[in-house]
């Protein structure tokens, strides 16, 4: 994530919060599912689907027990790959009873697509759909019941794969980068955005003419020209980047793609039932409030509003917990 000046100054909070609040809040317990939904022991599948004839990896979560059970297509924030917090939340949500997939998007990770490191959102979208297929066209999933949960930016991500697609059950969305103009220059400022825009369209037609990828670092703790500036950024991604677990690397073209990305106007079209988990805490609180006015007043909506850190919905079990059982619930009853 890139923040504006003004944001700037409060990214700590992002990062920290007021956890104490959050801690004092109640863990809901689920009636549904039964202890015959949750029985059996939690297991990983290596799994591969394919899109445009370009291999995705994915980790599918489930317990041993038969017969068909919802599912769950999970994707994470920006230049994410499965291991992070999409796989703390598949493995929770299995063990409530759901057959989960965390992949890795094209480009990223163990999936097939060149050139590595390209953040483009209109191909998420597209292989967000392929992994809804995918679960649906398993033996042991409710092909009705299939649900998305995203992250941070995935967020943004799933507001088109959901709004476009047919038969998705539910949707859920937790810390969401919610992507709309005024969001765009809340995050970068004006100035930034233009900057960033220019920079990718330069480099994007210079990979279009000459094949050449320009590259920049994903993230950095003092260099503001990286795909996602920010010291608190740099923290939690960096120790990722030193056990090789992720690649600190990003396609300066893939701001062309990137700021040319809205999911206000999916928002607009939304049909599923939707529960967004944010906060004052999280980032760009606004776009989340507008996203939410935006839903049409027939589609089915619920949102949690707390004081819980942006980050802690990555790595800190409490707030994982929590919002795992938020959602478990979500879907069960939407």
């Amino acid at each position: 994530m890139s923040l504006s000046q003004t944001t700037r100054l409060n990214r700590r909070s992002l990062l920290t919060g007021t956890v104490a609040s959050f801690a004092a809040l109640p863990v809901l317990s689920i009636a549904t599912p039964t202890n015959s939904q949750t029985q059996g022991v939690l297991a990983m599948e290596k799994v591969t689907f394919t899109i445009d004839a370009t291999p995705l990896v994915g980790n599918v979560y489930a317990t041993s027990r038969t017969g068909k059970r919802p599912a769950v297509a999970i994707i994470g924030p920006m230049t994410y790959q499965k291991e992070q917090a999409p796989t703390k939340y598949a493995k929770r949500l299995a063990a409530l009873g759901f057959v989960t997939l965390a992949y890795d998007s094209r480009y990223r990770g163990e999936s097939g697509g060149e050139p590595r490191a390209w953040e483009n959102p209109f191909h998420k979208v597209e292989d967000l759909k392929a992994a809804v297929a995918y679960l649906k066209s398993r033996e042991d999933v409710d092909t009705d019941q299939v649900s998305i949960l995203a992250i941070c930016q995935g967020s943004s991500i799933a507001f088109r794969a959901a709004a476009e697609l047919d038969g998705v059950h539910a949707l859920a969305t937790i810390a969401g980068h919610y992507r709309d103009h005024e969001g765009d220059i809340e995050w970068l400022t004006e100035e930034g955005y233009a900057a960033r825009m220019a920079q990718g369209q330069a480099a994007k037609e210079v990979f279009e003419t000459t094949g050449e990828v320009q590259y920049i670092k994903g993230v950095d703790q003092t260099d503001m020209n990286v795909g996602m500036p920010g010291d608190f950024v740099w923290e939690w991604y960096q120790p990722w980047a030193d056990r090789g677990q992720w690649e600190n690397r990003y396609a300066v073209m893939s701001d062309a793609d990137l700021l040319s990305y809205d999911s206000i106007g999916a928002a607009k079209a939304l049909t599923a039932p939707w529960l967004m988990i944010h906060g004052d805490y999280n980032f760009l609180p606004n776009a989340a409030r507008r996203h939410m006015a935006a839903v049409p007043s027939t589609t089915k909506t619920k949102t949690i509003w707390d004081d819980t850190p942006h980050l802690a919905y990555y790595d800190q079990p409490d707030a994982i917990d929590r919002a795992t059982h938020e959602v478990a619930e979500w879907f069960w009853k939407a």
